[in-house]
């Protein structure tokens, strides 16, 4: 092996993840487009749908985004009305971020899109699951 071997792009981790990261949010791009939401803005809303109200530092560590990337975000959705965002009486430096009706409304609509996008993988399914749960379990272990 060369000295300059690891910086080869073929011998990265990184770059399938990334590059395979770039290609799945392209395929997410056009089923939600008619919903007006980015695959950020997705992501988040499946968090909240699932919480309802959620504190924002909570929401930052579910999505692993920090506080830079996450808040334009949820002013964002907020703007479209599918949350809103407060801070706590007792301590302003709490924010709690909740679904609005509009945003549960959204849910129902969308609903179909996780089933469309798995139709739209061309890949074998089960190495699909497989790599999820390969992932999962190295961010599992990162997180610790």
């Amino acid at each position: 092996m060369g000295k300059y071997d690891s910086l080869k792009l073929e011998n990265q981790v990184c770059f399938p993840l990334y590059a395979l990261s770039r290609e799945v949010i392209k395929l997410y791009k056009p089923l939600l487009e008619p919903f007006d939401l980015t695959y950020t803005q997705y992501i988040t809303m499946m968090v909240i749908w699932e919480e309802k109200k959620i504190l924002f530092k909570d929401l930052g560590s579910r999505l692993f985004l920090d506080s830079g990337t996450l808040t334009p975000v949820l002013k964002k959705l907020e703007a479209k009305g599918l949350v809103t965002k407060y801070r706590n009486k007792d301590d302003d430096r709490v924010v709690t971020v909740e679904i609005t009706q509009k945003g549960m409304e959204l849910k129902e609509k969308i609903a179909k899109v996780p089933e469309d996008m798995y139709k739209s993988f061309k890949g074998d399914r089960e190495k699909l699951m497989e790599l999820k749960k390969l992932l999962d379990d190295l961010l599992q272990e990162d997180s610790k």
